[in-house]
């Protein structure tokens, strides 16, 4: 059986602050209706440790998620591709959604700076999970 659940990319430079922060955010709060994926167009290949420490605040473990490029991620035609500062570093990926939120990154922010950053990425995703979520509804009822 296909994936019927809406398929969310989310996509920095290094794939260790914002998209990280993102899909953890998108496999809590979308838990059952989203599948969620981050990755990096070049990726550090770890995910900073003050990320980690304020997703947990949230009750979010980022530990169990890896840093990766995007070469790493399923062959895929995404529904919603979410960039996040990267510009023209980010490749064009195939997807039926673009998204571009500007995000600081929040790497060399306070920590006050760094939570501001959390914080308008969980609400973005918020909105996120929403839309995707009643686009999929409105599509299985049009096939009913």
């Amino acid at each position: 059986m296909p994936e019927t659940r809406p398929t969310l990319l989310f996509v920095c430079i290094e794939n260790s602050n914002r998209s990280q922060m993102a899909e953890g955010f998108a496999r809590t709060l979308g838990k059952g209706w989203v599948s969620a994926f981050s990755a990096g167009s070049r990726p550090s290949g770890q995910i900073n440790p003050r990320a980690v420490e304020f997703m947990q605040e949230k009750g979010i473990d980022l530990t169990v998620q890896l840093s990766k490029g995007l070469d790493d991620l399923p062959k895929i035609r995404w529904d919603w591709i979410v960039t996040m500062g990267c510009g023209d570093a980010c490749p064009m990926l195939p997807a039926r959604h673009r998204l571009d939120w500007e995000l600081t990154d929040p790497k060399h922010l306070e920590d006050a700076g760094f939570r501001a950053v959390r914080d308008k990425i969980e609400a973005h995703v918020t909105d996120l999970i929403a839309e995707a979520t009643r686009s999929v509804s409105a599509h299985e009822q049009r096939h009913d």
